[in-house]
């Protein structure tokens, strides 16, 4: 059987989505890397994070999304956080639907510190968190 191949993207101006992207690379075995990097080969699953800032995603992320190829990517899995407002699913759907590129109906999210909300997060129990919904992933696909 052919190995799927993953890839993992991420934009995060605090460090919280990092953790997480990071978190994934290494469940999935892969490399996290930021939004500015592009799809160089086509991947089965591609686990883009984002945060929501000012009730949106960043352009960064808007911008990589409007740069890819949808030839290179078989589904993809979006993770997020956030200190005030939830999720960057929908945004993030509505982007891909536009592009015909298929989204996971499962999305990660978690608190993200911002000053002094939510200090600490994402902590360990959000990271192992994270891992599990990588494997459910991974098996459901892979």
């Amino acid at each position: 059987m052919k190995e799927k191949k993953v890839a993992v993207r991420y934009y995060s101006q605090t460090g919280n989505t990092k953790k997480l992207a990071e978190r994934i690379a290494a469940t999935a075995g892969c490399q996290a890397e930021t939004t500015e990097v592009d799809l160089q080969e086509r991947v089965d699953i591609l686990f883009l994070g984002a945060s929501v800032y000012w009730a949106g995603i960043d352009k960064n992320v808007k911008e990589f999304i409007a740069r890819l190829d949808k030839n290179k990517v078989g589904k993809v899995v979006v993770f997020s956080t956030s200190a005030l407002l939830e999720r960057a699913y929908p945004s993030i759907n509505k982007h891909f639907t536009a592009k015909k590129i298929k989204v996971d109906a499962k999305d990660f999210y978690c608190r993200g510190q911002f000053t002094s909300l939510y200090r600490g997060k994402p902590d360990d129990k959000d990271l192992e968190a994270v891992e599990e919904f990588t494997k459910k992933i991974l098996i459901k696909v892979l």
